[in-house]
């Protein structure tokens, strides 16, 4: 086997059968679900048990993200939503209507990270406005969380069936 030949596969744009892409997709659900609003959710765990500075730090941390998130979102929001609209209508169209599978691989990453983008900044949102403190704020974060592992489940299981299909599609005609 040359190089060349192993570069080829290595590099496949059929994503569905290509480890990396799996890969790609466990590490960004991974990180996704671990890092809320930008705070490590080991983070929350520990300001929630040992309390005192940790507490104070994680509430610091939740401010500076929070303000953050909500600067970027209130100047340049609609921009990003334009932006984010166009591309995920272009790899829609290209993926499922023209039947480019590395286009539908990348649609099922970035879709629901959209999502995930939403949530984080209605949660955002909502700290703002209602300032919450210590256990409401651990809890906030949580349900963050869980709606992101939630939403992550079902699109895993949805990419997951789809890539199946594609390769048993692809694997039988192709």
């Amino acid at each position: 086997m040359d190089l060349l030949q192993t570069l080829s596969e290595m590099i496949d744009l059929r994503s569905f059968s290509n480890l990396w892409y799996w890969i790609a997709l466990a590490v960004l659900w991974s990180s996704a679900s671990h890092w809320i609003l930008g705070v490590p959710f080991d983070m929350v765990h520990r300001a929630r048990k040992v309390g005192g500075q940790t507490a104070l730090d994680l509430h610091d941390l939740v401010r500076i993200n929070v303000n953050r998130l909500l600067y970027v979102a209130d100047v340049a929001g609609l921009w990003i939503l334009g932006i984010v609209c166009f591309i995920l209508s272009s790899l829609g169209t290209l993926g499922f209507l023209l039947n480019v599978e590395f286009a539908q691989a990348v649609f099922l990453l970035l879709f629901p990270m959209s999502l995930v983008g939403v949530i984080n900044l209605l949660t955002a949102r909502s700290i703002y406005l209602h300032e919450p403190r210590e256990e409401a704020l651990y809890r906030r974060l949580a349900t963050c969380r869980f709606a992101i592992q939630s939403i992550g489940m079902i699109f895993i299981f949805l990419t997951a069936m789809w890539g199946m299909y594609q390769n048993l599609r692809l694997g039988a005609f192709g």
